[in-house]
């Protein structure tokens, strides 16, 4: 038996099966009914016994950024009504001086309850069971299905919100409590993380169900996991229940895929959008805070570009730029993004009907792209490039090294979040392209931080999907409490709580417990999360490391934990891997494969020349300008770059150097 992970991005539908020999297919996208593109691939793998389904969704995302989901209740202590239409609004650069600025909001009624709890948990007033019970009438007769529950302090003290949460039960079908959800301080952001999930479970909820319904008419019935935002899985049903766990549960996929190749950078550039993730000490890099539905390329923590959702993510910067990017004009100045053709039309050469300019289009006439997964148009191509050419009276071929160049800084602007912008200097890393069209441009992103060594690891174009079959079975949790002497109590409760949700025990010898805190120094309003340690004086020696890693300041003195954590994990067992491929032996006196040509524009190079084109297959070592093709994606070898294989199919691309 194996395991299926699925993927379901903008562009395609990516699916892996591996039981020791790994399988693929990859489809289009179907947008109106994702399900049906994700039958459609795995009815291409062929006869299949699987064990275990893993799932990376976008779901979430799109109904936050579409403003779709349940219209929500929100039930708060009296007098703090105003909390979600007041917010904690912030403005990135870009927005600063924008007098039409409009922040992101929340489409939800608030209605009040008469309680009061006070910052370390004491009782200021009784909870009222006839307000309760009046919120709960009027929330019916609104015709509200979805009610979130996030009362003043509640953290310190859940009481009054869980008999809120179980009044209102017997009068709703979903109602998400933030004790239950994320008991930590910051009410704003608390509030939104509970909306959040009240907003989107229903949906996740009835997607999930129709997902197992429709893999068991295809005979599997094996239990469905999906990834949540910080690579680890869960049941479906946990994820029905805490979905605003998953509202980075695609993205975390992808970053997964270059742990193996640590410290390095993921980039993975898809059809749709690309994404940066700086991978150390065997993991991505994890954040608590991250925002949704925002702008720009800053990376998910980076106040200003969306709704904050307080729940652990990979740290990662996201750009529209992919593949199906659509390259326009504004006031005679070339554009690229973030719109994107997507699977319906899809790019020109796809030819589905669309007629745009995209990545894809300007790759083909580049010559970089020469195969996919699907047949390619190049007289459609040819005609969409000519629409930007014709008005920025340039050749097709400059036209599209300028829709190439364009996208290749977009996406270096994702890099730089997650490297420079953190601190951390790109050139001592390795960079991990994956995603059908990421290893296009991997070199020339590449380039442009003095990066020297690119990876592009087999089965690179459905990378995501096979991340999904990395990632161990986890989740997270929290609680504030301030002034506390010995937490202990508190680490074995957040223990025994996620132990039960995954439905495993504590003492089973593949479950392990990473404890950690959020510490800050006294006085301050913020804090920075570090691993824990039961001696006071290695705890604040790590949050100094720490604190100086994030803001280059050496600082020292009282400190203070605000909140405690522990992630619970157990691995998954897998069958024996396959093992790594050799090149095809040859005769001592046989001469290698001789690669087919193609022309390729290579603006160093003084235009357009005929280079190398080999299958990765063939691939052993070769030097740049050349194209290596597999039925998954494209690999570009610019000039100066030299790439090579190594023996589970790596293609290594080193610039400057052998490879």
């Amino acid at each position: 038996m194996g395991s299926l992970a699925i993927d379901v991005g903008g562009t395609f539908t990516d699916v892996v099966y591996s039981a020791g020999a790994v399988r693929v297919a990859k489809v289009l996208t179907t947008h109106d009914d994702p399900i049906a593109g994700i039958v459609h691939g795995v009815t291409q793998l062929g006869p299949i016994d699987v064990s275990r389904v893993v799932h990376a969704t976008t779901l979430a995302t799109n109904a936050i950024l579409e403003g779709k989901g349940a219209r929500v209740a929100f039930v708060t202590t009296r007098g703090f009504r105003s909390l979600i239409p007041l917010g904690r609004y912030a403005r990135v650069e870009e927005d600063r001086y924008d007098l039409r600025f409009t922040p992101p909001r929340l489409d939800v009624e608030c209605f009040e309850v008469t309680e009061r709890v006070g910052p370390r948990g004491e009782v200021l007033t009784e909870l009222d069971h006839d307000s309760v019970r009046q919120a709960a009438r009027a929330i019916v007769e609104r015709g509200l299905t979805s009610a979130a529950v996030c009362l003043l302090h509640s953290y310190a003290n859940p009481a009054h919100e869980q008999r809120v949460a179980r009044v209102l039960r017997e009068h709703l079908p979903s109602v998400v409590a933030s004790c239950e959800i994320w008991p930590e301080i910051r009410e704003y952001e608390r509030a939104t993380t509970t909306i959040v999930s009240a907003q989107i479970g229903p949906l996740m909820t009835a997607y999930l169900s129709r997902l197992r319904s429709a893999l068991a008419g295809l005979g599997i019935t094996a239990p469905v996991y999906v990834m949540d935002s910080a690579g680890g899985v869960v049941s479906a049903d946990l994820a029905a229940r805490r979905a605003v766990s998953t509202v980075e549960s695609g993205p975390a996929a992808g970053a997964l895929a270059a742990v193996p190749y640590g410290p390095a950078i993921a980039f993975d550039m898809g059809g749709t959008t690309a994404k940066a993730c700086v991978v150390r000490d065997g993991r991505p890099a994890i954040t608590h805070e991250f925002h949704v539905g925002g702008k720009g390329s800053f990376g998910g923590r980076r106040a200003g570009t969306g709704l904050p959702i307080k729940t652990p993510a990979v740290d990662l910067a996201e750009v529209g730029a992919g593949g199906g990017s659509i390259a326009w004009l504004s006031s005679g100045t070339l554009r690229v993004g973030p719109l994107s053709a997507g699977s319906s039309p899809g790019p020109a050469c796809y030819g589905l009907g669309g007629a745009e300019p995209t990545v894809t289009d300007a790759n083909l006439v580049l010559g970089y792209l020469g195969t996919a997964c699907l047949p390619l148009d190049p007289a459609q191509a040819h005609k969409a490039v000519d629409r930007i050419a014709g008005p920025l009276g340039v050749s097709r071929e400059e036209a599209a090294l300028a829709v190439y160049d364009i996208v290749c800084a977009s996406m270096a602007s994702a890099v730089e979040v997650v490297t420079v912008q953190r601190g951390v200097d790109p050139r001592g890393l390795s960079l991990v392209a994956t995603g059908g069209a990421g290893p296009m441009h991997a070199c020339r992103v590449a380039e442009r931080f003095g990066i020297s060594h690119v990876i592009v690891p087999a089965h690179c174009g459905v990378a995501s999907a096979a991340g999904l079959l990395a990632g161990s079975l986890s989740t997270s949790r929290v609680r504030t409490q301030l002034g506390v002497e010995d937490p202990s109590a508190i680490f074995a409760s957040l223990a025994a709580s996620a132990a039960d949700d995954l439905g495993v025990s504590l003492g089973d010898p593949s479950v392990s417990v990473g404890r950690s805190a959020d510490v800050r120094f006294a006085g301050q309003s913020h804090d920075l999360t570090v691993d824990w340690s039961q001696a006071p004086e290695e705890l604040a020696r790590r949050f100094f490391a720490r604190y100086e890693e994030v803001y280059g300041i050496a600082q020292e003195g009282a400190v203070e934990v605000v909140s405690y954590r522990v992630r619970l994990t157990r691995h998954f067992d897998e069958p024996p891997a396959e093992p790594p491929a050799e090149p095809p032996a040859q005769p001592p006196d046989a001469a290698p494969p001789v690669p087919a040509t193609r022309p390729a524009f290579f603006p160093e190079l003084g235009g357009t020349v005929d280079v190398p084109v080999l299958a990765r297959e063939h691939l052993t070592v070769i030097t740049g300008p050349a194209v290596v093709e597999d039925p998954e994606s494209t690999i570009v070898v610019p000039p100066g770059w030299t790439a090579a294989t190594d023996r589970t199919r790596a293609v290594h691309l080193r610039r400057g150097g052998d490879a």
